[in-house]
């Protein structure tokens, strides 16, 4: 290949063993590559990416060379001339190349890339980090021409190697993943989202080193799509980690189960608030001096973090990992995760409260166990937890709005490690019930000159409550009034929100409210002497979330449960000519009930909705289909009114 002589000697030398072995990609023509990728811009010919661990200077050196081949295939494709790679304080840039490979009288034409920029890695997430981000504009692009880049990195830290996802946005002919490791170096591998054992594997050795292949060839593109639990759980992707390593016979053990990874972890710890923060201190006693039990002063602080504390992400080499002294949390009023549990726990010990400690977590885009996978890809958060009696009360600050004694519904269903000093305790945290989630909708509905006149009072509880409120956010006029009326939106577009009010806006601990009035023209149907009427003001999935092409799961969040009552009180000149069979529904996914009562000149029509579990599988959808055509069927029912 033209592209391994733009690299110095000594960067080809190291990728030189790993290319041979796996095979670069057969030298089909653009006419062959467009006629079996006839729907797509861009084909990667080569995603390559290897580890070179050895030792060198009696200490362990890890160096990863990763190298990237594409071909346009269209137009369009021309415009896609952008390519980029990160590296930071801990995985260090040690050289880059990258070039253009377009046709020239019939031959290959190299045109080095000259427009490249470094910038900082944005995240809407993260504050700051010291991630950077090197931009690459490949040049003279048109149909045929290649899109070629190398780049060497130094990993700084053996503990935090990166994983390798088998995938890409367009289709890719060979993926190759590749691992080479000196005699006295053993590493570890756990492949994840491979269940026909697609990938290739072979293990070999070459010139006196272990070389571990893994290649996934004729890759198809990757299809990104909008609520799935995480790319993932889904993805063909492979884990690596350094187990141990031997240097003059003396072996030092890196990781390989859990009690291994808490002791990485733990050195981030143990020298945290060695120091007294008197201000710190008084403000504990302050707001804990009316409290009779711990869990009414852990509460009170969780809450005065939540008030008190801004959540701000940052990322900047170790600083990463390790928690900033509380007392500089405190004097800052602003801090990460980390941050923020570690401000709990110092609290906690100057309130006397026994058992909140800092604990490591993933959230629910990462789909690993501890006993899956016992390194540092498991977690990505930190929070604090407090054990009441045989109970642990999972605290983050991060989310504002979630009252305490329910963890964030990202943390759901995950494993929590739990610190204590050189000691640890794997719980799992809960997924919140359905029932603790409930939305209450109760509304009278009067019927007058053709109009639906109505007032109702919603509830929302739970993560509906939290989720509601960071939704309208700090909102205010015309704006939170667009943003009600869509909460409370009944039956068509001409809803007509005339009033609202809200109750319990700043109390985590009772429920959010909103008390409305509304008017709904063109909904009732009159032919003849006849009134037809829709009960269901509120068809809640009356639109299939899931569409038929769906490849991942769809991720809810949480599970909920929807009460709703419709009061309708018939006009004093009709009676009730026909009212529609009550309806249930009920399997592993959801149960959905109508029961239609008629009393005292009134109809009433409660309606109940639960959603069963946070992740609907692929394995799910026909099911899910079939529930939803059932309950589209009882939406369209309709209540007969006729005159007296």
């Amino acid at each position: 290949m033209n592209w391994l002589k733009s690299l110095n000697k000594k960067a080809v030398a190291c990728m030189l063993i790993g290319l041979s072995s796996i095979g670069v990609h057969a030298q089909l023509t653009f006419e062959d590559y467009k006629k079996e990728y006839p729907d797509f811009n861009e084909v990667v010919l080569l995603d390559y990416q290897g580890y070179d661990i050895s030792i060198e200077n009696k200490k362990l050196k890890i160096i990863q060379n990763t190298s990237f081949e594409s071909m346009i295939l269209s137009e369009n494709g021309i415009h896609n001339n952008e390519e980029s790679f990160t590296y930071s304080e801990l995985v260090k840039l040690l050289e880059y190349d990258a070039f253009s490979i377009v046709n020239s009288k019939g031959k290959e034409k190299k045109i080095k890339v000259t427009q490249s920029t470094e910038k900082n890695s944005s995240s809407q997430s993260v504050f700051y980090d010291d991630i950077k981000e090197r931009q690459l504009i490949f040049p003279n692009l048109e149909t045929g021409a290649k899109k070629v880049y190398n780049y060497k990195r130094e990993f700084v830290d053996p503990f935090l190697l990166h994983k390798y996802m088998f995938i890409g946005g367009f289709p890719i002919k060979n993926a190759t993943f590749e691992v080479k490791t000196d005699k006295n170096v053993n590493i570890g591998y756990k492949i994840f989202n491979d269940p026909n054992n697609s990938i290739e594997f072979k293990k070999t050795e070459v010139k006196g080193k272990t070389v571990y292949t893994w290649t996934l060839r004729d890759v198809k593109a990757f299809k990104f799509e909008s609520n799935s639990p995480g790319i993932l759980h889904s993805a063909p992707h492979i884990d690596i980690y350094v187990k141990d390593y031997t240097i003059n016979n003396n072996k030092t053990v890196v990781l390989d189960d859990i009690t291994l990874l808490h002791k990485y972890y733990q050195g981030f710890v143990n020298q945290l608030n060695k120091k007294e923060c008197i201000d710190l201190k008084k403000i504990t006693e302050e707001i804990t001096k009316d409290k009779n039990s711990d869990e009414e002063k852990i509460k009170s602080i969780f809450y005065w973090v939540k008030d008190n504390i801004k959540y701000v992400a940052f990322e900047n080499g170790y600083e990463g990992f390790i928690p900033r002294e509380a007392s500089l949390v405190f004097e800052r009023k602003f801090g990460d995760c980390k941050d923020m549990a570690n401000i709990i726990v110092s609290m906690a010990e100057y309130a006397n409260i026994k058992d909140v400690n800092l604990c490591w977590i993933g959230t629910r885009e990462i789909p690993y166990s501890y006993s899956e996978l016992a390194t540092p890809a498991v977690d990505n958060h930190m929070i604090a937890s407090y054990k009441k009696g045989d109970e642990y009360i999972f605290l983050d600050a991060t989310d504002r709005e979630t009252r305490y004694g329910i963890p964030t519904s990202f943390i759901q269903g995950k494993e929590a490690l739990i610190n204590n000093g050189t000691e640890f305790k794997i719980v799992k945290v809960p997924v919140v019930a359905a029932v603790k989630n409930q939305v209450d909708d109760i509304v009278k509905v009067q019927i007058k000159d053709g109009k639906l006149i109505g007032s109702g009072r919603m509830e929302f509880n739970g993560f509906n409550r939290s989720m509601t409120l960071m939704q309208i956010g700090d909102a205010s006029g015309k704006t939170r009034f667009e943003m009600i009326k869509s909460l409370v939106l009944k039956g068509n577009n001409k809803f007509n929100l005339n009033s609202y009010t809200e109750e319990n806006i700043s109390n985590r601990d009772l429920p959010y409210n909103v008390n409305y009035e509304f008017e709904l023209d063109n909904y009732l149907i009159k032919v003849d002497k006849e009134l037809y009427l829709n009960p269901f003001l509120h068809k809640i999935f009356e639109k299939n979330p899931i569409q038929k092409d769906r490849n991942t799961g769809y991720d809810f969040e949480i599970v909920s449960f929807f009460n709703s009552e419709f009061e309708f009180e018939i006009p004093a000149n009709y009676k009730v000519k026909y009212i529609p069979n009550n309806f249930e529904l009920d399997n592993e996914l959801l149960k959905v009930g109508t029961v239609f009562t008629e009393n005292n000149n009134k109809m009433v029509v409660k309606f109940t909705f639960e959603v069963k579990k946070l992740v609907i599988e692929p394995s799910d959808f026909e099911l899910w289909d079939e529930s939803i055509k059932k309950m589209k069927s009882n939406y369209s029912e309709t209540l007969i009114l006729t005159e007296k």
